[in-house]
């Protein structure tokens, strides 16, 4: 019998504590005290300041002040490397570039991951016009954005196939205009299929409403790409009457 079976468990418990307070880092741009970080992933303070000490000695963590920590350079470093050498990144860029730049808002492309779309890239407008607080890797419930709601029309059909992506909980209501009425949501997802374009009107974020356009490649790239504008400098029909050349720069990029 192998001498390290009985250490099994207590590796496992010590690599999700690391992963649990390399978690939280993120969550703390401007650093986080020792104290909270232990509060927060429910640990010790010893066995938070073990895990601190294996992510500082990777390059992981950095300690800027007695007792407060930041995720590390080595980190940042390792995230921007993967996230510049994915294929799709140096696919969707250009046309994200030339979207932001043609109406001065920001464009993102997103993917469906079960119940919410995952934020793959984005590209701000050019300096001088307010940009979003939306994130690379930011997730949110598809069913109140709009590259969302284009992405499940693909499949959403009837009211069970809603059901099995988003469960039969009330959907939450993140602004006046969220749509949680089942019925009226499967047939926006249904009216999205139909015109080749989803839109999100102030629904996931109050003042900010969007336009979202599928696109596929030979090359592997399958998600939507989007359009977001703060509503009171360019309306929802604004975006709505710049689909086609919203389409057509996908063509031009992407075929």
């Amino acid at each position: 019998m192998s001498t390290t079976e009985p250490d099994e468990p207590e590796r496992v418990v010590g690599s999700e504590r690391v992963l649990a307070v390399l978690t939280e880092l993120a969550e703390h741009p401007e650093g986080i005290s020792l104290d909270e970080l232990a509060r927060r992933v429910h640990g010790s303070k010893p066995t938070v300041h073990r895990a601190l000490q294996s992510l500082r000695k990777a390059g992981l963590a950095h300690q800027t002040g007695r007792g407060v920590y930041e995720l590390g350079d080595e980190f940042l470093r390792l995230a921007f490397r993967f996230q510049d050498a994915r294929p799709e990144t140096t696919r969707i860029e250009p046309l994200l570039r030339e979207l932001a730049e043609a109406f001065g808002e920001t464009a993102h492309y997103a993917v469906l991951d079960g119940a919410h779309v995952v934020y793959r890239a984005k590209v701000d407008p050019p300096s001088g016009a307010m940009r979003l607080t939306s994130t690379i890797g930011g997730r949110n419930p598809a069913y109140s954005t709009a590259v969302g709601k284009l992405l499940l029309s693909d499949f959403v059909r009837a009211p069970v196939d809603l059901d099995a992506v988003l469960g039969s909980e009330p959907l939450a209501a993140f602004t006046d205009h969220t749509i949680t009425d089942r019925a009226a949501l499967l047939a926006e997802i249904s009216l999205s299929h139909d015109r080749g374009f989803g839109t999100d009107d102030q629904e996931n974020e109050l003042g900010v409403n969007c336009v979202a356009l599928p696109v596929t490649s030979p090359g592997g790239l399958r998600g939507a790409v989007s359009v977001s504008a703060l509503a009171y400098r360019r309306g929802l029909e604004s975006l709505v009457a710049d689909v086609p050349l919203i389409r057509a720069a996908v063509a031009r990029h992407l075929g």
